[in-house]
């Protein structure tokens, strides 16, 4: 503390000006460095993590992003009225604003970044891409003129050659792109990305660029010392994406060249140096798998979501070194004292449902339980609400290891061992990636979950039986109707001694299973047996309902005796030619009227939740009968938004 105090620029008290795990893990640091944190929290934040783990908090308004998180005038009241001298943007949100780094300095605070015209040059793709090409870093083949219009577009497209990737110009986490196979996916992909991208960065621009099929997303994070200098810790592999969002990250690059590692560092070092960058950054490139020369993509003026890996190879703190270099105190290590030791490998634990086409998911937290020995950056626990106004992400869960199948086999079982209930995860989906083939051969490209699920993931059937079939027998046991009754389970219907057919309801849907506690406890669907064995650890009952969670997948379960379940009026599902919402969200745009004649797949409704658009189709062809959704009105999952009445 003492260092920050008497530093060029002294620091007492930073506020973060974000949210959920990143705000969570600056404070950490800022604890560990003896500085004061200050949060800000928005009316669906004021019980999160972030909020109870600063020394302070304010509130900055309302839920949406746009009146909080967004508004910078509200940031710098909470800055004053707090007595903050430094202001950490965090990633995302205000994080690449250059509007926001010159009202921070014009506060008289600090910025604990790079400066104005760093982030308004880099955090412009087109402006980016032109600097690169002018320090001779080689750059993606496209177009990005100034003021293009479709037609400007459409006749680069076809002198690029498709496909092309219609890119925001703002912006980052994938959000604002677009792929176009041909010329007739070009206005649409155009519309929807300007559509995403003046949501997400209140900058509609965009530009093209080639799409290079399969490539592998390298890159390096860099730290410039304001005059020139700047220092590399090395690179990073994210090619596991879906839509153009990272889902796995690991460093080093797994079979990568000496060559193209140096190349990699050369070019990340040289750009950042032609803009006299200060601050930590992430140079990121792309590489056709099977080829040695990697093209510059973009840059990021911020901390990256996949730190932790660089961090965890380096032994440094990078949330130390912006504070240092914030406050104008040197910096700690020479590039020839940055030396990697072993492997670190990253996984982002989302709040959606994969076997849904991964759509988000809302709810409250009930359990969050991680194995020992891994690293865990989250901003949540038990209790705490995920909401639909913001970004999927809960946590990151990190393995480092001495080599990388070490760091793979820890995070692997890390994985398996993990408890989280109450919301629905992607835990078993990564389970499964993690566990892939390719992935464990290092030969993962930005194609590999098109390649590995190419029908979409479904959680294995044997894994997902099983797990139902331990939750269903806690069930039968705490009701007393289980394999210890008599007389065989009778409740709703007379049944065999030793079996019991039940119907069940979980998250992943419904099932009719059989449990068999003759000899050695099973359960059955169809012709599958499989034996139960010993239940996981992380399974509990609450309030009738069994929560279970083993090897990823997790489930909360209901039970009814199969012949009660029957002699029930059949559930009422979705009515033919009903939309529903399939998540709770903002209806930001109706496409169609009452009345209207509809083609099946024709786009109704656009919806916003969690920082995503989702476009709701026909179901077939016929007319508009009811409409009930309007623009700028929240609805709940499941609310009916568009009746579409089915014609000759």
């Amino acid at each position: 503390m003492t260092e920050f105090l008497t530093a060029p620029r002294s620091i007492r008290s930073v506020l973060i000006a974000n949210r959920g795990e990143i705000a969570c893990r600056i404070i950490r640091t800022c604890r560990r460095l003896g500085l004061r944190s200050v949060a800000v929290y928005s009316d669906a934040d004021a019980g999160a993590q972030h909020v109870a783990q600063a020394d302070e908090a304010r509130r900055i308004g309302p839920s949406p992003a746009g009146d909080s998180y967004l508004k910078i005038d509200a940031i710098l009241d909470a800055a004053r009225a707090s007595g903050a001298d430094a202001i950490h943007p965090g990633y995302g949100f205000l994080s690449e604003n250059p509007a926001f780094v010159r009202a921070v300095e014009a506060a008289g605070l600090i910025f604990v970044g790079p400066d104005s015209h760093a982030v308004e040059t880099m955090g412009s793709k087109i402006a980016a891409r032109r600097v690169a090409r002018e320090a001779g870093v080689p750059i993606v083949p496209g177009f990005d003129g100034a003021d293009a219009t479709d037609a400007d577009l459409a006749q680069a497209a076809a002198e690029i050659g498709y496909p092309v990737l219609v890119k925001a110009s703002a912006g980052g986490g994938g959000r604002g792109m677009r792929r176009a196979s041909g010329p007739d996916d070009l206005p649409q992909a155009l519309a929807s990305a300007r559509s995403e991208a003046a949501s997400a960065f209140g900058d509609a621009t965009v530009f093209l660029e080639k799409l290079i099929q399969d490539p592998r997303h390298l890159e390096v994070q860099i730290f410039g010392d304001g005059a020139g200098g700047v220092l590399h810790f090395h690179e990073r592999d994210c090619s596991v994406q879906r839509n153009h969002q990272k889902v796995i990250e690991e460093a080093p690059a797994p079979n990568l060249p000496d060559a193209v590692r140096q190349a990699l560092f050369d070019h990340a070092t040289k750009l950042a140096s032609a803009i006299g960058y200060a601050g930590a950054g992430t140079v990121e490139f792309v590489m056709q798998a099977g080829d040695d020369s990697p093209y510059f993509l973009e840059m990021n003026t911020r901390l990256q979501v996949e730190h932790p890996v660089t961090e965890a190879i380096c032994g440094v703190d990078l949330v130390e070194w912006q504070l240092r270099q914030a406050a104008g105190l040197p910096l700690p290590l020479r590039q020839d004292q940055i030396r990697p030791k072993g492997h670190a490998i990253e996984i982002r634990i989302n709040a959606e449902r994969p076997e849904a086409g991964f759509l988000p998911a809302t709810g409250k937290v009930a359990a969050f339980d991680t194995p020992p020995g891994l690293r865990l950056d989250t901003g949540v626990a038990a209790a705490s609400a995920v909401s639909s106004h913001y970004d999927s992400m809960l946590a990151k869960l990190i393995a480092h290891g001495p080599d990388r199948d070490a760091a793979l086999a820890r995070l692997a079982d890390g994985v398996a061992g993990t408890v989280l209930d109450g919301v629905g995860s992607n835990l078993g989906f990564l389970a499964d990636c993690l566990n892939a083939p390719a992935f464990r051969r290092g030969e993962a490209t930005t194609g590999f979950l098109a390649e590995t699920f190419p029908e979409g993931w479904q959680p294995d059937p044997d894994r997902l039986l099983r797990l139902r079939g331990q939750a269903a027998m806690v069930l039968l046991t705490a009701s007393g109707q289980g394999a210890d009754r008599k007389d065989g389970f009778r409740v709703g219907g007379r049944c065999m001694p030793g079996r019991a057919p039940v119907q069940i309801e979980d998250d992943y849907g419904s099932a009719e299973i059989v449990l068999h506690f003759d000899r050695e406890s099973a359960v059955s669907k169809g012709e599958n047996t499989i034996p139960l064995g010993a239940p996981p650890a992380g399974l509990t009952l609450r309030d009738g309902t069994a929560h279970a969670a083993d090897g990823g997948l997790s489930i909360a379960m209901t039970l009814r005796p199969l012949a009660e379940a029957r002699m029930a009026a059949p559930s009422a599902g979705s009515a033919q030619g009903v939309v529903l919402a399939p998540l709770t969200g903002l209806i930001t745009d109706v496409l169609v009227t009452e009345g209207e004649m509809v083609a099946k797949g024709q786009p109704l409704l656009i919806m916003e939740a969690m920082k995503l658009v989702h476009t709701l189709t026909a179901p077939h062809d016929g007319k508009i009968a009811r409409l009930t959704a309007s623009a700028g009105s929240s609805v709940a999952v499941k609310t009916v938004l568009v009746e579409v009445e089915e014609t000759d």
